[in-house]
């Protein structure tokens, strides 16, 4: 008796692992809209997302012409380069990670050559350090705009908040995001309130004013 054959294992396909894409943002308005930039592709690295920036630009405004922005822990520069594209007259790009800076000089050079009619770079600088301390070196009360998105766990909350409250001119705002809502009474120590809040999925972002009298009702 023929014993029955064993049935033919299909071939192994080859499986090889698959390169992680570098990333890349999309600027959501401005004279940069839709233009899409590579980031760098690093753990921790989380741009905002498109539906956060753009609702917070929606509170911003859409158009930031004349206003000078900080955005301390850039990143990938997501809120910074939205900020420039809707005309911010200047933007400081502050961030740690040489890789990263590196990056984003990369990007200033890929927007540099859409030859706008006003040169890139007399409107952004990226600086390499810390941003609390960047922060701390502005003159008081000469940042209309200061985005504020810290490591979350890094523990930077307070100190980032204090120092940019230092720096906010006087009407600006403050962006914040972080993993928690932050409330008036928590901020209340900085002479700030909350402005606006939203919770998309595990982020928090806020615009923070300076607390006046009669103040304290956030703003849904």
């Amino acid at each position: 008796m023929t014993k029955p054959r064993k049935p033919t294992s299909p071939a192994k396909k080859a499986n090889p692992v698959a390169k992680r894409p570098s990333g890349e943002i999309r600027l959501i308005g401005g004279h940069w809209k839709r233009t899409r930039l590579k980031v760098a592709d690093k753990p921790g690295l989380r741009p905002t997302p498109d539906r956060v920036r753009e609702t917070v630009f929606n509170w911003l405004g859409q158009d930031l012409s004349g206003l000078r922005c900080v955005d301390a822990f850039a990143g990938t520069g997501a809120l910074g380069l939205e900020a420039a594209s809707r005309g911010a007259a200047q933007v400081l790009l502050v961030e740690q990670d040489a890789a990263v800076v590196a990056q984003l000089q990369r990007m200033l050079a890929q927007l540099q050559a859409l030859k706008l009619p006003e040169p890139v770079a007399q409107r952004l600088q990226v600086l390499r350090g810390d941003g609390i301390a960047a922060l701390r070196q502005q003159p008081a009360a000469s940042c209309d705009v200061i985005f504020l998105d810290p490591p979350f766990d890094a523990g930077l909350y307070d100190d980032a908040i204090a120092a940019a409250t230092r720096a906010l001119a006087p009407g600006g705002a403050i962006y914040l995001e972080s993993p928690t809502a932050w409330t008036d009474e928590a901020l209340a120590t900085h002479g700030l309130v909350v402005h606006r809040h939203l919770k998309a999925g595990a982020v928090h972002a806020h615009i923070l004013h300076r607390a006046t009298r009669g103040a304290g009702e956030a703003g849904a």
